[in-house]
C-alpha cells in the first residue's frame, strides 16, 4: 500500500514539474483586475472592431482589403491564444503576453509551412507585395567584410564597429542570460566562427579579415557580451525576491516603483547544466542544443541570402525579435526536460520552436538548391566533425571542472520535486524494512 502511495505522489510531480513550465500559474496577485476572466468583454470589444472595419473602411483597393484581411485573421488568432493557449514558464510581466508570443510562434510556423509549399517565384513575388523596393535590391549589394585585409588601421577597425556590431553585442548578452553558463557559452562563440569558414563559399558575408573575426567578434562583441550578461544573471541570481502588493504600498513613489518592477523576473533560479554526476543523456542534450544553435544562426543567414533581403529590412529585424522572444522560454522548457528527471515531456514552446528550426532550414535547402549545389561537401563533413568534436569536448570539460572545482550547493539548486520523491521512496523503504 505504501509503495502505491509512493508511485501516486511521483506521478502527480510528475505533471506539476511539467506544469510548471508549461502553464506556470501566478502565486502571488497583486492587481486582481488585470487576471480576472474578461472573456465576455473582449469577446464583445473584438466584435465591435471587426463591425466597424468591415463596414467603414473603404474597399476599393484589393491590396488593402487583403492586408486587412490578414491582419484580422491574426488578430483574432491571437486572441484565442490569450484565452486557449498555456502560459509557458513565464508569468511576468503578464501570462497573457506569453501566451501570446505563443500564438505568434505558431502563426510564424504556419507561414514557414505555407512558404514550404510554394515554388520560389511564388515566394519572391509575395515578398515584392510586402515590400516593392525588394527589386531594386541584389544580394550582391551587401556591405563586403573581407577585402584589404593586410590594411589594418585603427580608421578601418572603427569603420566595421557599425549597427551591426552593437546588435552582435547585445545577442550574446541576451544569449548568456538565456544559457548561464560560461563554458558553453565560449564553445558556441568559437563553433560560429569554424561555421562561418565552413560555409563561406556559400554566404560571401561570412568572408571576413582574421582581425574581425578574432578581435571584433569573439574578443570584444562575443566575450564582453558574454561577461555583460552573466554579470546581470549574477546581479539577479543575489537579490532577494519579496514582492508586496501595489495596495499594500502607501507612496505615490513606491507604486511607480512596484509597477515598474513588474517587468522584471518574479524569481531567478540558478542552472546547473551539468554536474559530476550527470547522465550521458544529459550531455548528450546539451550537445544537441548547441547544435541546434548553430542551425538556427545558419537559418538567419541563409533565408537573407537565398531571398535576397537587406540585413537591415524590417523583415529581418522582425524575425531576429520574434525568434528571441520565442527562444526565452524555449530555452527554460528545455533546461527542465534535460535536467529534471520527473519532467517526461518537453514543453509546448519548445516544441514549436524545433518545427520552426526545422521548417527554416528545409525552406533555405528547398529554394536555394542552386546555392546548395555549390555545396563543398568535404567542408560539411569537417564542419560536422569539428562541431561534434567541440561540442563534446566542451561539455566533458565542464562536467570535469564541476567535479574538480565544486560550486557550494545551495538550497535553491536542489530541485524540491526531486527531494520530495526521494524522501518519500526512503521514508518507505526504511518502513518496509522496520515492517
Amino acid at each position: 500500500m505504501k509503495n502505491t502511495n509512493s508511485k501516486m505522489i511521483c506521478a502527480r510531480t510528475r505533471i506539476d514539474s511539467f506544469s510548471s513550465i508549461n502553464e506556470k500559474p501566478v502565486d502571488d496577485i497583486s492587481l486582481q483586475f488585470f487576471y480576472n476572466p474578461h472573456t465576455i468583454t473582449l469577446l464583445l470589444t473584438s466584435i465591435g472592431a471587426v463591425i466597424y472595419f468591415a463596414f467603414v473602411r473603404d474597399t476599393d483597393n484589393v491590396e488593402n482589403n487583403i492586408w486587412a484581411g490578414i491582419l484580422c485573421c491574426c488578430f483574432f488568432f491571437l486572441i484565442i491564444s490569450v484565452l486557449a493557449f498555456p502560459n509557458g514558464p513565464f508569468t511576468r510581466p503578464h501570462p497573457a503576453l506569453w501566451r501570446v508570443v505563443f500564438g505568434m510562434s505558431v502563426l510564424y510556423l504556419l507561414g514557414c509551412l505555407f512558404i514550404l509549399f510554394q515554388n520560389y517565384q511564388t515566394v519572391k513575388i509575395i515578398l515584392y507585395w510586402f515590400d516593392p523596393e525588394l527589386r531594386d535590391f541584389h544580394i550582391d549589394m551587401d556591405k563586403e567584410y573581407g577585402v584589404n585585409c593586410s590594411d589594418i588601421t585603427v580608421d578601418r577597425i572603427w569603420g566595421h564597429v557599425d549597427v551591426f556590431a552593437l546588435g552582435h553585442f547585445l545577442g550574446w548578452m541576451f544569449k548568456a542570460i538565456l544559457m548561464r553558463h560560461m563554458g558553453v557559452l565560449w564553445a558556441i562563440s568559437v563553433m560560429w566562427e569554424i561555421t562561418e569558414l565552413a560555409f563561406a563559399h556559400l554566404l560571401p558575408n561570412f568572408i571576413e579579415c582574421w582581425w574581425d573575426a578574432l578581435l571584433l567578434d569573439v574578443v570584444i562583441c562575443n566575450g564582453l557580451g558574454i561577461w555583460c550578461g552573466l554579470k546581470i544573471c549574477q546581479m539577479l541570481e543575489m537579490r532577494e525576491y519579496k514582492w508586496v502588493a501595489i495596495k499594500d504600498i502607501h507612496s505615490t513613489t513606491g507604486k511607480i516603483k512596484r509597477a515598474m518592477l513588474q517587468f522584471t523576473p518574479e524569481s531567478w533560479t540558478p542552472v546547473r547544466w551539468l554536474d559530476p554526476k550527470c547522465s550521458y543523456m544529459r550531455i548528450f542534450a546539451l550537445g544537441q542544443l548547441v547544435i541546434f544553435w548553430q542551425v538556427s544562426e545558419l537559418n538567419t543567414f541563409f533565408l537573407k541570402h537565398v531571398f535576397e533581403l537587406p540585413p537591415s529590412h524590417p523583415l529581418v529585424t522582425a524575425r531576429l525579435i520574434l525568434v528571441g522572444v520565442i527562444v526565452a522560454p524555449s530555452v527554460r522548457q528545455y533546461y527542465s526536460y534535460t535536467t529534471d528527471t520527473t519532467c517526461k515531456r518537453v514543453g509546448t514552446q519548445c516544441w514549436v520552436y524545433g518545427c520552426i528550426m526545422v521548417a527554416e532550414a528545409l525552406i533555405c535547402i528547398k529554394h536555394g538548391q542552386e546555392l546548395f549545389e555549390r555545396t563543398q561537401a568535404v567542408n560539411i563533413i569537417v564542419w560536422l566533425g569539428i562541431q561534434f568534436i567541440i561540442s563534446l569536448i566542451c561539455v566533458i570539460g565542464c562536467v570535469l571542472y564541476q567535479k574538480y572545482y565544486p560550486e557550494p550547493l545551495t538550497s535553491r539548486d536542489i530541485s524540491p520535486v526531486k527531494t520530495k520523491c526521494k524522501l518519500k521512496f526512503e521514508s518507505d523503504s526504511l518502513d518496509a524494512k522496520s515492517d
